[in-house]
């Protein structure tokens, strides 16, 4: 985005992960019992088990748009990868939990997770990225080296495929994180999205999705939390393509302190895209002054048949008529502020597909919510949780 200013980045004195790996990186793949049909692994066990997929899949490039640098920096770069396959039929009950850990002083790990659904499979997915240290510390005076992640999710749904990908980012506040997800989804299938970004210090989020078939359709959550000075810059592409698709999309975010958000989204109706119906709405809420929060929502539409394009947007701080409400019930002014928020959040914890992660997530929120306000009262800016 040429708008928006990355001078936060200072990863001069970077190394990235080559031969080693975070500590706890693969603790996802330990001991697990998939049902045939179904392969997890690292990208060189794919190599070894299916060396014609695994090079068509990597030297196509065809999961990755083309048009943006950052996602071919991990195309080239990349030093870890999973891939997730389901063949056609195969139903796989339990979610699929995947774990990034990183963050230490001065790394960059660049991985890439590849997901493949073939026709009539399904699945779900909880990708959780988390620190991999504790917290560091340095003399007065000096600040914590920062690190660096960028991960790529690259997804091929087949024909009546339905995919729920959810993903938790919490890492530390020195971390820098690039994130693409990249979707091609086709005839009669079903992506469901649902992404929280609490942690970072700046945080680039990217999500494409092409609906190529007829009648596919995907569902799209994201939310942010905000408090110090984080930053977060999401951009969502959705591009339909095939006749009678359906693109639901909502990002939101409530900032604390001094964080900032741009939620940028733009819906393409290419005239193959007879009987599309595509929505996106983009909230943003403000619980301090010194907060910004920007949301541009557009659309491109090239097919005037359409059953619905519509977008929709707003900015602002707490309703204080929902505040009166709650105070006149009783309710401490604080508690009511912290429901209205994390009610505002609510949607998107309810589409995790693991009521672990669920509850995880929740008390991420909640802890996050105590450490904002707590910063609010003596003055400092807000911790990430």
């Amino acid at each position: 985005t040429t708008y928006v200013d990355l001078r936060a980045a200072d990863l001069a004195d970077v190394d990235p992960y080559v031969e080693d790996a975070p500590a706890g990186l693969g603790d996802d793949l330990a001991d697990l019992d998939l049902p045939d049909g179904v392969h997890l692994e690292t990208f060189s066990a794919w190599l070894e088990r299916d060396p014609a997929g695994y090079r068509a899949t990597l030297d196509g490039g065809a999961t990755l748009p083309a048009g943006e640098k950052l996602a071919m920096l991990a195309r080239g770069f990349w030093s870890h990868g999973r891939h997730f396959e389901v063949a056609a039929g195969v139903q796989v009950r339990q979610p699929i939990v995947i774990r990034w850990r990183t963050g230490a002083p001065n790394r960059a790990l660049v991985s890439r997770t590849i997901v493949q659904l073939g026709a009539g499979a399904s699945a779900s997915v909880v990708e959780e990225q988390v620190p991999s240290t504790g917290d560091v510390e340095c003399a007065e005076g000096q600040t914590v080296p920062q690190s660096f992640f960028h991960g790529t999710t690259e997804v091929v749904l087949g024909a009546d495929a339905r995919l729920s990908f959810a993903s938790i980012q919490d890492l530390g506040l020195d971390q820098i994180a690039f994130q693409h997800r990249y979707a091609r989804i086709g005839e009669a299938a079903q992506l469901h999205w649902a992404m929280a970004q609490l942690g970072g210090r700046l945080v680039r989020s990217r999500v494409d999705n092409r609906l190529e078939g007829d009648r596919g359709s995907v569902e799209q959550v994201e939310i942010v939390f905000g408090t110090g000075d984080q930053f977060f810059d999401l951009t969502s592409y959705t591009t339909h393509l095939g006749r009678d698709t359906t693109g639901n999309l909502l990002s939101k975010g409530a900032l604390m302190d001094r964080a900032r958000s741009y939620m940028k989204g733009l819906i393409t109706i290419e005239k193959s895209a007879v009987g599309t119906d595509s929505y996106l709405g983009e909230f943003g809420m403000n619980l301090s002054k010194a907060t910004r929060a920007v949301a541009i929502p557009s659309l491109e539409i090239d097919q005037p048949d359409c059953r619905r394009a519509m977008h929709a947007s707003s900015v602002g701080p707490i309703d204080q008529g929902q505040l009166f409400y709650l105070e006149s019930r009783g309710i401490d002014p604080d508690d009511a502020r912290k429901f209205i928020v994390l009610g505002f959040l609510e949607p998107v914890v309810a589409r995790v597909p693991l009521e672990a992660a669920q509850d995880r997530l929740r008390e991420l929120l909640e802890a996050k919510w105590a450490a904002g306000t707590a910063g609010e009262a003596s003055g400092a800016p807000g911790a990430a949780a």
